[in-house]
């Protein structure tokens, strides 16, 4: 894997609210998220000069009985008759998308593209969003045989529990650590932390005249059953993400032209994808993903890094076991080692590499296709100094990774970012 023959610059990133929205169908989320991008761009910027939008979008046509969304976002962003593609690759679809504008840039196609991502959810019942995600798993060896997402992951981390010692409780500490960032979070949708959330519990508990419950803390309270039940053991309520509507836009150029709309770029190094066996049951292992593995490697040559040079990244934590074999497939802790790291707080805003600062899935919510673009807004606030609050770590962040996951691991995309 060679260099990117051009240097790639991120001039503006924007989100709209991640939430459930039944006004709001996925062109008003595209919009919202366009026009927080067009406001984070510091100067001189003219849509006009925009050439073509790369879109993530998983799927449109099953959630809302919408297909072909590219060009109508397009049009909504006052781009027609330029380009406008739709990328699906389950969750990663946007963060496919953006590797495609990347490369576009990269082989001197385009000297400035939208990437884009955008999924509304919400206006199916719980069932048919499990059924709608579920044809990004195999539906011949996985969904006819009753297993959805939640099944997947639980056996992966089932399989994490019984060879690397891997406790429930470490579970839950992800899902806290990540409600902790979430509720810093104006764009997320849970953004409560798990102690605001139980103790709303008790309040309302109280309002009601029922008897008070007695948790001591946010782990007494993910112990209870009837506040934290078992989706898919041994993920509880608490370790899923989140039925979400959102989109996410990001504004990609070439190095020529970045200082043109701000005098502090971040620039996308080093970009990787990669695939895995699809049904989980035919894979070498359940503890690791060969997708995530070799975008990574593949990420890390192109920047010319290591591991140990990424200070922040998202990850994608569809469930808390994901985040915990992500730490180890993107070479930050050894396996044996992840669930000590999170124990000691090293992920944390405070420790030594702070993951998902956004809330992450768990927190922030996971509009499927939006979900890649949307760790890209992340990245491009904390390296500019603009989390918002106290979410903004407190060192200058020179390096950072994106990884994002499709389906149960069939699809993989890392990116890497620097000044």
């Amino acid at each position: 894997m060679g260099k990117l023959m051009r240097k790639i610059a991120m001039v503006g990133a924007g989100m709209s609210k991640f939430g459930a929205f039944p006004d709001k169908n996925s062109r008003d989320l595209f919009g919202e998220a366009f026009i927080n991008c067009l406001q984070s761009i510091d100067k001189n910027f003219d849509v006009k000069d925009i050439e073509a939008l790369y879109l993530g979008n998983y799927s449109s046509d099953l959630f809302e009985g919408q297909g072909h969304l590219a060009p109508m976002c397009a049009e909504l962003a006052g781009l027609t008759p330029k380009p406008a593609l739709r990328t699906e690759n389950a969750c990663a679809s946007s963060g496919i998308a953006l590797r495609e504008g990347i490369l576009a840039i990269a082989s001197g196609m385009h000297d400035l593209v939208l990437v884009g991502g955008v999924e509304k959810m919400t206006d199916l019942p719980t069932a048919g969003v499990t059924d709608t995600l579920a044809s990004a798993a195999d539906r011949i060896f996985e969904f006819h045989a009753g297993v959805t997402f939640p099944g997947l992951y639980a056996m992966m981390g089932s399989a994490h529990m019984a060879k690397y010692g891997t406790k429930k409780e470490d579970f839950m500490l992800v899902g806290i650590k990540n409600h902790n960032n979430g509720a810093l979070n104006p764009f997320a949708q849970m953004n409560k932390s798990v102690a605001d959330i139980m103790k709303s519990k008790i309040a309302k508990a109280e309002k009601q005249g029922k008897p008070k419950p007695a948790w001591k803390d946010e782990m007494d309270f993910l112990h209870d059953l009837s506040a934290n039940p078992y989706i898919a053991y041994p993920m509880r309520l608490f370790d899923c993400s989140l039925v979400t509507d959102g989109a996410a836009c990001v504004v990609l150029c070439s190095e020529e032209l970045a200082k043109k709309f701000t005098d502090t770029p971040i620039y996308i190094v080093g970009t990787g994808q990669g695939s895995e066996t699809f049904a989980i049951h035919d894979r070498p292992s359940l503890t690791s993903l060969r997708s995530a593995r070799s975008a990574a490697q593949m990420a890390y040559k192109m920047a010319g890094v290591e591991p140990k040079d990424i200070q922040i990244a998202e990850v994608h934590d569809c469930f808390t076991i994901a985040e915990l074999i992500a730490m180890a497939d993107l070479g930050f802790w050894k396996p044996e080692e992840v669930a000590q790291a999170v124990r000691d707080g090293e992920t944390a805003l405070d420790g030594s590499k702070p993951l998902n600062t956004s809330g992450g899935l768990k927190s922030k919510g996971h509009p499927v296709g939006a979900t890649g673009v949307a760790q890209s807004v992340e990245i491009f606030k904390q390296m500019r100094g603009q989390a918002e609050g106290k979410r903004q770590v407190k060192f200058d962040v020179e390096c950072a990774l994106t990884h994002n996951v499709g389906g149960s691991g069939g699809s993989c995309v890392v990116h890497i970012y620097k000044k």
